[in-house]
């Protein structure tokens, strides 16, 4: 899918583009390739001059690849967007960004491309508050750095939505009677949540190294400068919120573990009193079962009836003694 974005009015318009003849209609500032054909690649090089790289979304590019200058001044930018599945699985979405200068060859006056396989959440942030706030953008360059905004902004509500849930569990964790059951949900809600706090924390530091590297290569002006700033330490505040996240679950998967020990020991203890109070009546049978010249229970009349009642006394008496002292509650 290929849309371009023109600017009337200081308001963001989108535009999909469904053959080259449309393309010479629109002046954007942002193209976007959303699982581009090979077709819409060919009129992007055909149009603009720009050809897109085979490995642009690549999952296993180079680290140290993915943010680069290209010598006609061409920014090129790899950057993760988090994603939130309809399960609630926490994931990222590459995107490739190539900003171009303004280019009277090019037919461009500064554009913005962006190429990806999947919706990403802070294009659709984008596109919305554009249409609703007039002058909310300029140029190509307060497009890049919206979306990344966006995107630290997308994952901020992701991590209230953690407070939420890991408040719920601790609520579950606190409460009077923590079953296995109840211990075993909560576990899955800690490790969940900590399986996407820390896709939360890897995608807030890439996104902080793209901006870094916006900063460095002195495309801005003071004003975006400034704004990438901002964003930087809008970033700083969510590393110390995934921070206290950790420690969080640090805190409730203690306490659960915690909690699952209690109710084995629970269950150790029932076996080891029953072996305590067991053990007089075994005595007693183990005595009576001596071989004798003379048995108890075949000289004396009630020698049978002696010994049962001496056994079930026996097991009684230590369990009514550990009943007394409170070991059974």
């Amino acid at each position: 899918m290929l849309n371009v974005f023109t600017l009337s009015n200081g308001r963001l318009f989108q535009e999909e583009i469904e053959s080259l003849e449309e393309l010479s209609r629109f002046r954007p500032i942002w193209v976007d390739l959303e699982e581009p054909t090979l077709e819409e690649k060919r009129w992007v090089k055909q149009y603009y001059g720009l050809s897109i790289p085979e490995d642009a979304i690549d999952e296993d590019i180079e680290e140290s690849a993915r943010f680069y200058e290209e010598d006609n001044g061409e920014l090129h930018i790899r950057s993760d967007f988090l994603l939130i599945d309809t399960d609630d699985e926490a994931r990222q979405v590459r995107v490739a960004f190539i900003l171009n200068n303004a280019n009277d060859q090019l037919r461009s006056h500064g554009v913005l491309f962006s190429i990806h396989d999947e919706s990403v959440p802070a294009f659709r942030l984008l596109r919305m508050r554009a249409r609703r706030m007039p002058g909310l953008l300029d140029d190509a360059k307060d497009v890049l750095l919206a979306l990344l905004d966006g995107d630290a902004e997308y994952c901020a509500d992701t991590l209230e939505g953690i407070y939420d849930e890991l408040e719920g569990a601790g609520k579950m964790v606190l409460a009077d009677d923590v079953t296995d059951e109840v211990a075993g949900a909560v576990l899955a809600t800690i490790a969940r949540q900590e399986d996407m706090n820390g896709r939360i924390r890897r995608n807030v530091m890439d996104t902080r190294r793209a901006v870094s590297f916006l900063m460095r290569s002195r495309m801005l002006d003071a004003e975006q400068f400034e704004e990438a700033r901002q964003i930087q330490r809008d970033l700083d505040s969510l590393d110390s919120h995934t921070t206290f996240l950790f420690d969080k679950i640090n805190f409730l998967m203690d306490a659960t573990v915690g909690f699952i020990n209690i109710n084995q020991n629970k269950i150790i203890k029932l076996f080891s009193v029953a072996s305590v109070a067991l053990l007089p009546p075994t005595l007693v049978a183990s005595l009576y079962g001596m071989n004798f010249k003379f048995m108890p229970e075949l000289e004396w009349q009630y020698g049978y009836a002696w010994a049962i009642g001496l056994m079930v006394a026996s097991a009684l008496l230590p369990m009514w003694y550990f009943r007394r002292r409170g070991w059974l509650k």
